[in-house]
Formats: C-alpha cells, sequence, structure tokens
C-alpha cells in the first residue's frame, strides 16, 4: 500500500504497558486460569475462552500450542506498525463515513486499542490468542500487534493489506454494530442455539465483505501496489475455519465452523472489494 508513516491517530488507546490482570465486565481470571481454559478448549476441541463474555466479532480464534511469545513492552520495532494501524483506521473510518449514509446510517469512530497479551474490554475478558476483536459494548477493536507475527509466520500471510484487511474487517463488525445487524444476530442466536454456528459464520463473512467495500475505495484511490489484493486474500484464506482445523491436527468439520471456510471468506472479500457496495454483502440472503 501507498502510505507515509507519520503520527499516531486520536482514535488509538495505546494499553501495552498496562498490567495483565482481568476483571470487570466478566469472570476474574488470572494467568493461570487462562491456561486452564486453553489446555481444556485443546482437549475438548471447544473454545472455553467464549464463556468469559467476549462479545463482538473477532478475526479467528488462532491460540494453538507453541505461538510465538509477544514483544517486550513498548517495543520501538512495533512503531511502523502503530504508525500503519493507525493509518489504516483512520482511512477506514473517514471511508465509512461517506459510505454509511447512503444506507441509511451516520457513522460514529470507533476506538482501537492495542494491548499486550491480556485485555479487559467492555464484553468481558479476553488474551491475546484469541486474535483481533470488536466489542460492541464498548465500540472498540482490540489488537495485539504480535498477532501480525503469527500472521506471517505460522500462516505465511505478509504484507501491509493483509494486516490491513485484518483490522478493517474488525471496523466492518463495528459498521454491523451501527446498522443494528450484531444485536439482530445475537438475538436470533438465543433464540435458535441450532443455528449459532451458522449465524455466527455469516456475520464473520459480512465483515470480510465489508472490509472488501473498503479495499474497493483504495483501489479507486490508486493506493493500492501490485500483489496487495492478492496478499489480503492470502490472509483471509489463511485463517479460514478449515484451514485453522486442519493445522490443530483435527478433521474439518463445518458444523463447528465460527467465520467460515478459506474459500468462503475470500468469496465474500472478493465480493465487497469488485463491488464496492455494502448492499452486495447480504451474506444471509443466500
Amino acid at each position: 500500500m501507498r502510505w507515509t508513516p507519520g503520527g499516531v491517530s486520536d482514535n488509538i488507546e495505546d494499553r501495552r504497558g498496562s498490567s495483565g490482570g482481568f476483571g470487570g465486565g466478566g469472570a476474574r481470571l488470572g494467568l493461570g486460569g487462562l491456561l486452564v481454559l486453553g489446555v481444556l478448549s485443546l482437549i475438548f476441541k471447544t473454545n472455553f475462552f467464549s464463556l468469559l463474555g467476549v462479545g463482538g466479532g473477532g478475526m479467528a480464534d488462532v491460540s494453538q500450542p507453541g505461538m510465538t511469545q509477544s514483544r517486550p513492552l513498548n517495543d520501538p520495532a512495533e512503531q511502523r506498525e502503530v504508525q500503519f494501524v493507525s493509518f489504516v483506521l483512520d482511512d477506514a473510518q473517514n471511508t465509512w463515513k461517506q459510505v454509511l449514509p447512503k444506507y441509511g446510517a451516520q457513522y460514529r469512530d470507533a476506538k482501537l486499542v492495542l494491548f499486550r497479551d491480556v485485555v479487559q474490554p467492555g464484553c468481558g475478558t479476553a488474551e491475546s490468542a484469541t486474535g483481533p476483536f470488536y466489542c460492541p459494548a464498548d465500540q472498540k477493536v482490540y489488537i495485539d500487534l504480535g498477532f501480525y507475527d503469527e500472521l506471517k509466520q505460522r500462516y505465511g500471510a505478509s504484507g501491509d493489506f493483509a494486516q490491513a484487511y485484518v483490522l478493517t474487517h474488525e471496523i466492518g463488525h463495528h459498521v454491523q454494530n451501527l446498522l443494528g445487524l450484531d444485536s439482530k444476530v445475537r438475538q436470533l442466536q438465543r433464540a435458535r442455539p441450532d443455528l449459532a454456528n451458522q449465524l455466527s459464520v455469516r456475520l464473520e463473512l459480512q465483515a470480510d465483505c465489508l472490509a472488501g467495500v473498503w479495499g474497493h475505495s483504495t483501489d479507486q484511490r490508486n493506493i493500492l501496489e501490485a500483489g496487495d489484493v492478492e496478499k489480503a486474500m492470502t490472509a483471509a484464506s489463511a485463517i479460514g475455519d478449515d484451514r485453522l482445523q486442519r493445522m490443530a491436527g483435527r478433521g474439518v468439520n463445518p458444523d463447528s465452523f465460527t467465520h467460515g471456510s478459506s474459500a468462503d471468506r475470500v468469496k465474500w472479500f472478493q465480493t465487497g472489494f469488485t463491488s464496492g457496495d455494502v448492499a452486495a454483502c447480504n451474506t444471509f440472503g443466500q
């Protein structure tokens, strides 16, 4: 992507130097408790972290044995990434301020929280292995920048636009929240628990499509470079549920998907990127 390193967005909250304890809106757990949940999640093939109350959409649950340890607190090597996510955050939100009124809603800025290892969002509790996520309760996106190392080293998805896709997927969840789609889906999930996973997949695929809508605007403004779109699609494919299940040594089980297959994630990002139209992102109508 063509961008110029500069300052830090006013919409960024840097909590990388905060203490690592959990508390607040969800259950209180220390690191020992989190390790127990991690082991149980692997043994029973169930995301027990969801019991802690983290709401909103996430990129993917990428917790696996041997994950790369996060960088030291306030690592100067992260400064370029901080400036890059600042650029993407401001660019995406300025784009949605122009686009969303066409669909009957006004855009309000989300905050982006940078954290290290563990964080306390308004939805409950979370740790970095969960991956980037959006919390509708406080309208904030949360990311441990170490996720980008995982994306590149473990999943083979590198490049600025791959990183931008991750962030704008989460901004897509903020758009869903502003449109009232998120609350409708959560309500339907409670009424139809048998459809909970299927509805989660459709919500996540729609966020992929909305990330593509933003990508369309960057293409129109000629800030993309050769290979950028392919890098974003590589990232989308890398964190499809089927690929993550295979990497964890499990058989592919579509009934347990929460984010969608690699092929579907690529398809819906392409749909948004090609059309630039929010109306084309109706994943619930198919």
